[in-house]
């Protein structure tokens, strides 16, 4: 049963990563915001904005890398920095394998229309498949590899092409307490943050000793998905940050613009309200399986912090709010079966699984959730077929105790 305490003012339940409350019941969260709008210097971070880009500005090949997945943060931070510097960027792309074709189609357009150089990355896929399998039997999380290749692969780059300042989007405190906007300091994008809560608290040389005795891999196929040597960062004397540090952050706003100066395009995502959100995580067709194990795991999904984070901008009533929860959480995405031939689990081996990584008090009823409906794109995502479907290694991974 869904009984959970939930933030008087945007509703996050008490399961939510990092979620403290007041004696008012109002979360962290919502103080962070209150502290953002109130308390920071905006005038003052934008100066700083301008020193930083100057200092790396004409000095090596580029003059900085913008880590890029095509979705609305990642498109408009660098058409901000585009327009607003007239900067020379890398663009670096790590493809997770699930990009869709509305997302490739913005991509393209933004590209082109901005006139940038992009370098695009796809990792081994027999190899992602069995990340996949292990990070979601540890940590109800299948999301490591890409978690971790997005924010680990650009530093590979910035320290091969010796280019200093990587910038990325939106701060993770708009949407938790890992850092608090309170602590007024820009949120540095480093190893310490990956460790943090990007890599789920496995390394690439833990997730290498999970898998050699099951699997046939070489282990240099792990190497995107490992931090930079300290040493060669520092070499370079590297910053890597977020342009939300240093303006204050709307994504709606963000993404109308990218909307009218791009032609960016949103898409229907599994378990999400498209008339609300159409923005949000279109470029991934796995976003709704990752939703529903959050769901299964947690007691809310990504419509929970679209819904928080509209709360806390004034945009939604709490009542519409709580209708959209009730209405779009805990569905089954159709992407359930084509994840499962991924991994080489059936569903009940699969509820098993994530049984063992549910989060108290919240409690699934596995067999109570109905399926969402198709995306108009569904029938068009990759499917295993023959000898690629499941992974012949299930028997020995189901062996495994989960840790």
């Amino acid at each position: 049963m869904n009984n959970l305490h939930k933030c008087t003012k945007c509703l996050l339940p008490e399961t939510y990563e990092t979620i403290e409350f007041d004696k008012a019941g109002v979360c962290n969260v919502c103080h962070g915001k209150e502290y953002r709008d109130e308390h920071i210097d905006w005038s003052s971070r934008k100066t700083q904005l301008d020193a930083l880009i100057e200092e790396h500005r004409g000095k090596h090949d580029y003059d900085m890398i913008v880590p890029f997945s095509g979705g609305k943060d990642s498109t408009y931070t660098l058409y901000y920095l585009m327009k607003e510097y007239k900067i020379k960027p890398l663009v670096v792309r790590f493809d997770h394998g699930f990009m869709r074709e509305t997302l490739i189609e913005n991509n393209t357009r933004t590209f082109k229309k901005l006139g940038v150089d992009v370098l695009n990355f796809t990792p081994n896929w027999r190899v992602t498949k069995r990340l996949m399998l292990e990070a979601l039997r540890r940590k109800g999380d299948f999301c490591w590899h890409c978690h971790t290749g997005i924010f680990s692969y650009p530093m590979h780059v910035a320290v091969r092409y010796n280019v200093p300042l990587v910038m990325w989007g939106e701060p993770s405190s708009e949407y938790t307490q890992y850092y608090d906007y309170k602590d007024n300091e820009i949120e540095e994008v480093d190893e310490t943050r990956f460790n943090r809560f990007v890599n789920l608290g496995i390394t690439a040389e833990d997730m290498a000793g999970m898998i050699s005795g099951d699997f046939d891999f070489d282990p240099r196929d792990l190497a995107p998905y490992t931090y930079p040597k300290l040493r060669d960062l520092k070499r370079l004397q590297y910053r890597s940050v977020c342009l939300g540090s240093y303006i204050p952050w709307d994504v709606k706003a963000n993404t109308a613009l990218i909307q009218k100066e791009l032609g960016w395009k949103g898409d229907q995502v599994e378990g999400m309200p498209w008339e609300e959100y159409p923005y949000e995580k279109i470029e991934c067709y796995m976003q709704g399986m990752r939703d529903y194990i959050k769901y299964l795991k947690r007691g809310y999904s990504r419509v929970s912090q679209m819904v928080a984070l509209d709360l806390r901008n004034g945009r939604i009533t709490q009542e519409r709010g709580q209708e959209l929860v009730d209405k779009y959480e805990g569905r089954k995405p159709p992407s359930l079966e084509i994840f499962l031939d991924y991994v080489g689990l059936t569903e009940s081996e699969f509820n098993e699984v994530v049984g063992k990584t549910v989060i108290p008090p919240f409690e699934p009823d596995f067999g109570a959730n109905e399926f969402a409906p198709r995306t108009w794109d569904f029938e068009n995502w990759y499917r295993e077929t023959g000898d690629d479907k499941g992974i012949d290694y299930r028997n020995k991974v189901s062996a495994k105790t989960s840790s």
